[in-house]
């Protein structure tokens, strides 16, 4: 059996280190008839839009099987299990809970607890009601006061059973790749929309903040980012300049105004039609302290000067993974390490890690070796991080169970277990038991 190994005087040993596996609602639960339309609902049946014409309807079956899932999460011995809520499941048009969607999560959350097994809560993993996408979505300025109400009535009726609550997944996603450019829900195309629905993103962060240091007080209360590091295609002036630009724009965007409460002097370059429309007091509520940092790393990429645009991105190299990513973790330590540098961060959590690869199933097994690999390394570079002492206090696998992953329908998998969709059998991969080992090995 391959295994996963690290030092054993590392930090990521020792037994207050947090290790977990994480989900998103929308791409396993399924139980579609039981909550409102979302906006990766309507993407999925709009043509061209998913490489296999699939959609959540049905995915994981999480929704009938939790519990079955729960025995699954506990039988890898992980500390922590990272979910998210269904937005359109949880509240009603009219802005109240829908009591049968509020208690499918308190379930999952009671059986969490009875197990030792830490609830870390994300409140918006992009599945956003689509009625409220029919009034503009995240750029109306609106949702984010929408947003706030949500997260004020489901903190509540939660109550004590939730370890940690992280406010938004990836706005980076949700903004760029749902309103600039297009390839994730709503599918809106437009330099002019990105920054604005980044803006009403991060106020509607803030705003949950705001909500949860009154409802939550003893929760670890954060935001998930995901980042990319840029590097240079060369040492030349022009390509330098232009790799700092795009990782101002894709990466430091989305963390400058949390923890600086400003955004990126690049904006002053932007022409003022793709600006965000910023109102009085909202850097103040969007860089409300947080308690932690969730950091999600898959991959690099690199960038040189454009004739025509602010920065050109060149392919990714190999190696890649099964959906086209460079398998580059030095990227991970280089990431942690220059952010704790470049701010005054909260402790971190890296909230997702993993990769696609083109698994083979038989004989009732998964030997994805490469997958294994791919733990090794980012885990030994999340160790070089933590001895560079940057504060990092877990560590989850992404993901838990392979899933619909997104414009890729069920075609990538990323799961340390397979799933069967026509059967829907789980079974541990060879990573999962190697991911289980270390964990257990503490």
């Amino acid at each position: 059996m391959p295994q996963l190994s690290l030092p054993k005087d590392s930090s990521l040993m020792a037994k207050n280190f947090t290790y977990g596996v994480a989900t998103a609602s929308f791409q396993i639960e399924g139980g579609v008839a039981d909550r409102l339309p979302c906006i990766w609902d309507t993407f999925c049946n709009t043509d061209g839009k998913i490489a296999d014409k699939s959609n959540g309807d049905v995915a994981c079956d999480h929704y009938n099987r939790w519990l079955q899932d729960v025995d699954l999460i506990e039988s890898l011995g992980v500390d922590a299990y990272r979910l998210s809520i269904s937005w359109p499941r949880v509240m009603d048009k009219r802005g109240q809970l829908n009591d049968r969607g509020v208690q499918f999560y308190i379930d999952i959350l009671d059986e969490l607890n009875k197990r030792n097994i830490k609830p870390f809560v994300t409140l918006y993993h992009w599945d956003l009601p689509q009625h409220l996408e029919d009034k503009g979505g995240w750029l109306n300025r609106n949702t984010a006061y929408e947003f706030a109400n949500y997260v004020h009535l489901i903190s509540k009726a939660f109550a004590t059973k939730v370890y940690s609550y992280a406010t938004l997944n990836e706005p980076f996603c949700s903004a760029y790749l749902g309103y600039e450019v297009g390839v994730h829900a709503p599918g809106v195309v437009g330099r002019e929309f990105g920054r604005k629905a980044a803006h009403h993103l991060l106020l509607a962060h803030g705003l949950a903040m705001q909500v949860l240091e009154k409802n939550s007080p003893n929760t670890l209360n954060g935001l998930v980012l995901n980042f990319t590091p840029c590097y240079s295609a060369s040492q030349n002036e022009d390509d330098l300049t232009a790799t700092a630009f795009a990782d101002d724009y894709l990466n430091q965007w989305y963390l400058k105004p949390v923890i600086d409460g400003e955004y990126p002097a690049i904006m002053q370059q932007l022409p003022s039609a793709h600006r965000p429309e910023i109102m009085p007091g909202d850097m103040e509520i969007i860089s409300h302290p947080l308690d932690y940092l969730g950091v999600n790393f898959y991959t690099r990429l690199r960038y040189q000067a454009s004739a025509t645009d602010y920065y050109h991105e060149l392919p990714h190299q190999g190696p890649v993974t099964d959906i086209g990513w460079e398998i580059y973790p030095q990227g991970l330590s280089d990431l942690l390490i220059s952010l704790d540098s470049k701010y005054s961060l909260p402790p971190i959590y890296i909230t997702e890690n993993g990769a696609a690869m083109a698994d083979v199933f038989e004989n009732n097994q998964v030997n994805d070796l490469n997958r294994v690999e791919y733990y090794q390394q980012h885990l030994l570079a999340v160790h070089d991080a933590a001895e560079h002492g940057v504060n990092i206090q877990g560590y989850f696998a992404w993901s838990l169970m392979d899933n619909f992953e997104w414009a890729e329908g069920y075609l990538k998998r990323f799961g340390i277990v397979h799933v069967d969709y026509d059967t829907q059998v789980r079974t541990i991969k060879a990573s999962g038991h190697a991911y289980s080992a270390l964990i257990k090995s503490r």
